[in-house]
């Protein structure tokens, strides 16, 4: 069963929750494809506060590709799960291998899906309050306000 009938409905719904930041200039939605895309269009709809995408790739366990030793994105950001790694004692050099890899990835994909120029780095989005909106499965569907 379902909470929501759908993502736009989710999206409707998180915005409802977030009217106290609209019409600021000061804020900037950010979808993380694909699943966050219809929320965080809902959001940005409705604060009428410009959208854009955050690209995040999984950092995967070399031979179990289903498990997340981390996360990176643009800008440099990169999390890691230290639980994962210590338990199965993974390298730091497989761990740079995997990010490094990732990192290229993510360069491709911010190419082929933005026609436009870059307006913001991933440390520079950080001046702005950014409401960031995942599906909900596996990512946060609410990621929280960066100030």
């Amino acid at each position: 069963m379902s909470r929501f009938a759908n993502r736009t409905e989710a999206g409707e719904l998180l915005a409802s929750k977030l009217v106290a930041y609209a019409n600021r200039p000061n804020v900037l939605v950010l979808a993380l494809p694909r699943g966050g895309v219809p929320v965080a269009y809902a959001v940005a709809k409705t604060l009428h506060a410009p959208l854009d995408i955050f690209l995040v790739r999984k950092l995967s366990v070399p031979g179990h590709e289903e498990l997340a030793m981390g996360a990176i994105a643009g800008g440099g950001v990169r999390v890691l799960n230290d639980e994962v790694i210590q338990y199965l004692h993974i390298a730091r050099e497989v761990i740079d291998a995997v990010a490094t890899r990732e990192l290229q990835e993510t360069a491709r994909r911010e190419e082929t899906t933005s026609n436009r120029p870059t307006t913001r780095t991933t440390a520079g989005a950080y001046h702005r309050r950014d409401l960031s909106a995942g599906n909900g499965a596996g990512k946060p569907l609410f990621l929280g306000a960066v100030t």
